[in-house]
């Protein structure tokens, strides 16, 4: 699968990747992602790998956006595609029959769940009288620890997609 695009289009000049996976639903292994090539390149890499095996190869341009704006702009565009898709998948067929409800079924349900959640809060209360030690020293090591450095700026991110192309063609 990869992106159909004019002739014309700047994304043809761009790094392309390839991300193999399983064809099947039932296999379950990591996807590997491969690249950055030229478009033709990842295209003919990706058509020879999924001819011989059963894989699924997703071709597509990498994106070297370096604005934090531009990359929530990307991923506010994917998710309304995904929406968008997930809305056309709904299936709109199902009716409801009321002949295939039970309300007396229905209810039996909903006394067993209610019996159950008061014997599961009984269980929680127990647990609660527990004494726990809190140590504040010990979160504030933590969030030093982690704490959030801020985003590179755009000339730090350019220089970065130099230092890697050096090492892509070992230089």
């Amino acid at each position: 699968m990869t992106l159909e695009l004019p002739d014309n289009s700047p994304m043809l000049s761009m790094p392309w990747i390839i991300t193999f996976g399983p064809m099947a639903e039932d296999d379950e292994w990591e996807p590997v992602v491969c690249g950055p090539y030229e478009r033709e390149h990842a295209l003919g890499l990706a058509e020879e790998i999924v001819a011989d095996e059963e894989l699924t190869a997703v071709v597509e341009p990498l994106l070297p956006l370096v604005e934090i704006e531009r990359i929530r702009e990307e991923i506010a565009v994917a998710r309304a595609l995904a929406d968008e898709e997930a809305d056309e998948d709904q299936d709109t067929d199902l009716e409801f029959q009321s002949e295939d409800y039970d309300e007396d079924e229905d209810e039996e349900d909903e006394e067993y769940d209610e019996d159950e959640d008061e014997e599961s809060e009984d269980e929680d209360e127990d647990e609660g009288d527990e004494d726990v030690e809190y140590d504040e020293d010990e979160d504030d090591e933590d969030d030093d620890e982690h704490e959030h450095a801020g985003p590179p700026s755009p000339d730090e991110i350019r220089a970065g997609f130099a230092r890697i192309a050096a090492r892509l063609t070992g230089g």
